[in-house]
């Protein structure tokens, strides 16, 4: 019976391929998204940018916030929570 369920499925083999390849560019999309290390980075630099007097402490703790906020959205993308 699989074989002949392939045989009567057959047309529909480009939309499962599609399909698996949307899953494959979400999935990568995600994992982009969700990398903690360019934010770590940034953080970084930020925190440079601070000592070198480029930014001031209210525009410091500004970004810092967004960024850690940032972080913890990672954080829980990656558990599992909403």
């Amino acid at each position: 019976m699989g074989l002949f369920a392939q045989i009567l499925t057959l047309p529909l083999a480009p939309v499962r391929g599609v399909g698996w390849v949307m899953e494959r560019v979400l999935e990568a999309a995600e994992d982009e998204y969700y990398d903690p290390a360019p934010v770590k980075s940034e953080l970084a630099a930020l925190e440079q940018q601070l000592l070198a007097g480029e930014i001031d402490e209210e525009t410091f703790d500004q970004r810092e916030d967004e960024l850690l906020d940032r972080l913890e959205e990672i954080r829980n993308f990656r558990n599992g929570q909403p």
